[in-house]
């Protein structure tokens, strides 16, 4: 889903906000065509692509549909980080979503989807009366909220090895993982987007009581692949 506009005339990129908040700078740009989120001078994302951000909710519903037991009929569901949207969006367009929350910790991004260049890209999601949009930071929200999500899809920062504020790394610790678990209802599903592969994390799933751990890489325009880690939340055998 692309954005188009108008750059600067020798195509340096255009600054269309920046604020500093409690988590450092962030930065709305317009560059190449394509809007640009930057955080404290690291690039997190742009609207040139979101195939990896689109595949993470689906990937949760096709884990939900396919584990073990009857599915549950209008799952509810938690993405952590609005971003450009492309996940939200993802969500919005099926049916098979009972209820859907964002939970996202920067006011900036927010309004960016609400009344700024973004709205475009996720006026009719944030329109779904399905959608809740929350600005709230991730781990005091699933504290708050044990077994009450069917799915928990996870795109901070550029993933659990690579972080752009030290305090989204307690997200990937054993006791935000753990936190991650005790929101999900029996049967739940975590994704987590990451553009890194990282097989400690695979363990540290494993660690936080997941029973069954996976990852999914999808091909991208420029790089490595991005990474989606699938961890289950189904009881099971310890052999399983």
């Amino acid at each position: 889903m692309t954005v188009h506009g108008d750059d600067h005339p020798d195509d340096r990129p255009l600054v269309l906000d920046r604020r500093t908040g409690p988590y450092g700078e962030v930065v709305l740009r317009r560059h190449g065509g394509l809007l640009q989120i930057i955080a404290n001078g690291t690039f997190l994302m742009d609207t040139s692509d979101g195939r990896s951000e689109r595949q993470l909710i689906r990937a949760a519903l096709t884990a939900l549909d396919t584990g073990p037991g009857a599915p549950p009929a209008a799952p509810a569901l938690l993405i952590g980080g609005l971003g450009v949207g492309f996940s939200l969006d993802e969500a919005a367009a099926s049916p098979r979503w009972g209820s859907i929350t964002v939970a996202e910790r920067e006011s900036a991004v927010i309004d960016w989807h609400r009344t700024g260049p973004l709205r475009p890209l996720t006026r009719a999601a944030l329109d779904d009366p399905r959608t809740a949009l929350l600005h709230t930071e991730l781990l005091g929200h699933l504290s708050a909220s044990p077994g009450r999500y069917d799915a928990l899809c996870l795109d901070i920062d550029n993933g659990p090895d690579w972080t752009v504020t030290d305090d989204n790394a307690g997200l990937y610790s054993p006791a935000g993982l753990a936190a991650c678990r005790a929101a999900l209802t029996p049967g739940g599903v975590l994704v987590v987007w990451s553009a890194l592969p990282s097989p400690a994390f695979e363990r540290h799933l494993r660690d936080a009581g997941f029973t069954t751990v996976r990852t999914e890489e999808i091909p991208v325009a420029r790089g490595v692949p991005d990474v989606l880690f699938l961890a289950s939340h189904h009881y099971a055998s310890p052999s399983a």
